[in-house]
């Protein structure tokens, strides 16, 4: 009975060994089928535990805007997360394959110590373990550049190095051949804003072939000792089948929204030919931001062109049906044959009135918004904002005493109207 016993529990355990011995081979099998095809970039990631995804990377320094930059893209999401590290005055710091945020984070320390840019990155070499699957590029405050690409990096499929030029780096791994090449010669060759010289690099790269592996992510951080905030650049495409094509769109509506204000102070000012030029080329890169559509409208009434301005009107409430809310502020176009079924005064509300004088008021249309504002008071049609623009206008038209007026009758009604606030102290101070 024991010998019956034992036998049993001996096969059992015998076939238990078995199934975990087929089910082991089989994982084998699948693991070795698929690093010799579209995974076998990841055999160092399976046998080390770790999350390695191809990168390429541009880092820069623009000596005349004193500005520093990097653009990367990658295979993964969210490639700007922990790949740039940008101080101005400082230096910059590209970090990709198995990313290692110390060599951003202490490097900018040892160059703020005076450290030179190899000896930064060398440093950090020394202490780091796994300094064979880094791939690092940094440049000082200077524009002077050190790169290196770790050992174990030949073994990943696709092209791995880097490329050290005049101010600039490019690096990259898991590449086809002349991706880095095209990169660099492209950056030399082209012009504008650093950024602009960036992400057409970028893009050479991804038209030369690019990752092996696809594209997932891209970014593209400029910043600069004499920028002011809304010129610093950090623009990134966490998730996307597109993502350099979604890059170069935020591009566009960053540097679209900069000629937009460019071409109305070349209004004011008087210089036609700049104001028309800027116009067209905030046109052509703001296509696609309906958010915007207003403010070009609002440049082309300022530039008596109103047909031009109805076109971007519609063209916003075509592209999306929520722009509807921006009518109220184009009352001032309410007589145009094509805006007579679109602004519906007699449904305005106190907000859409509000809307309606600021805009006037914006184009220099004081009298305007005097005439209105005193019509709608004697409908009981007032807030506080209301009188603070007739006050506004008043102010403009030299009634000073009817400004003050009106500005504390805007304060009654709400003690924190703060505009109204500042133009009253303002009056009063004179």
């Amino acid at each position: 009975m024991w010998v019956k016993l034992l036998s049993r529990t001996t096969l059992s355990y015998l076939r238990y060994q078995y199934t975990m011995y087929i089910n082991r081979l089989v994982l084998w099998i699948f693991f070795f089928l698929s690093t010799q095809s579209t995974f076998g970039q990841n055999l160092p990631s399976l046998l080390t535990e770790k999350n390695i995804n191809a990168t390429f990377s541009i880092l820069a320094y623009d000596e005349g805007a004193q500005e520093w930059g990097i653009a990367v893209a990658t295979d993964n999401i969210y490639v700007g997360n922990s790949t740039i590290y940008i101080e101005p005055e400082v230096g910059a710091f590209s970090v990709i394959a198995e990313t290692e945020p110390r060599y951003g984070m202490d490097g900018l320390l040892k160059l703020k110590a005076g450290k030179s840019i190899e000896q930064t990155i060398s440093e950090c070499q020394e202490i780091d373990n796994e300094v064979n699957y880094r791939q690092v590029s940094g440049i000082d405050a200077e524009g002077n550049v050190y790169a290196f690409t770790g050992k174990s990096l030949k073994y990943w499929k696709g092209y791995a190095g880097e490329y050290m030029g005049n101010n600039y780096v490019v690096m990259g791994n898991q590449l086809e051949e002349n991706v880095l090449s095209e990169m660099a010669e492209v950056y030399e060759k082209s012009e504008g804003t650093l950024a602009e010289r960036l992400l057409k690099s970028l893009i050479a790269g991804q038209h030369a072939g690019g990752q092996i592996t696809g594209k997932r992510s891209a970014a593209i951080v400029v910043k600069g000792s004499k920028n002011e905030w809304f010129n610093q650049i950090d623009l990134r495409v966490d998730n996307s089948d597109e993502p350099f094509k979604e890059l170069q769109t935020l591009m566009n509506y960053h540097y679209g929204r900069i000629r937009l204000n460019q071409a109305l102070y070349a209004h004011r000012i008087g210089n036609v030919g700049r104001a028309e030029k800027k116009l067209s080329e905030a046109e052509s890169m703001l296509d696609g931001w309906t958010g915007m559509y207003s403010k070009i409208a609002s440049v082309h009434i300022a530039m008596k062109n109103e047909d031009s301005a109805i076109g971007w009107i519609k063209r916003g409430l075509k592209e999306n049906p929520n722009w509807k809310v921006n009518l109220p502020a184009f009352y001032l176009l309410r007589d145009h044959p094509e805006m007579k079924a679109l602004i519906k005064p007699d449904s305005f509300s106190g907000t859409d009135w509000e809307s309606a004088l600021s805009v006037l008021s914006n184009h220099g249309r004081e009298l305007e918004v005097i005439t209105l504002a005193e019509g709608l008071i004697l409908e009981d049609i007032e807030s506080s904002y209301l009188h603070y623009l007739l006050g506004k206008s008043y102010f403009y038209e030299k009634e000073e005493d009817k400004a003050v007026d009106h500005l504390e009758i805007a304060l009654k009604m709400d003690g924190e109207n703060i505009e109204a606030e500042k133009l009253l102290d303002k009056i009063r101070s004179n």
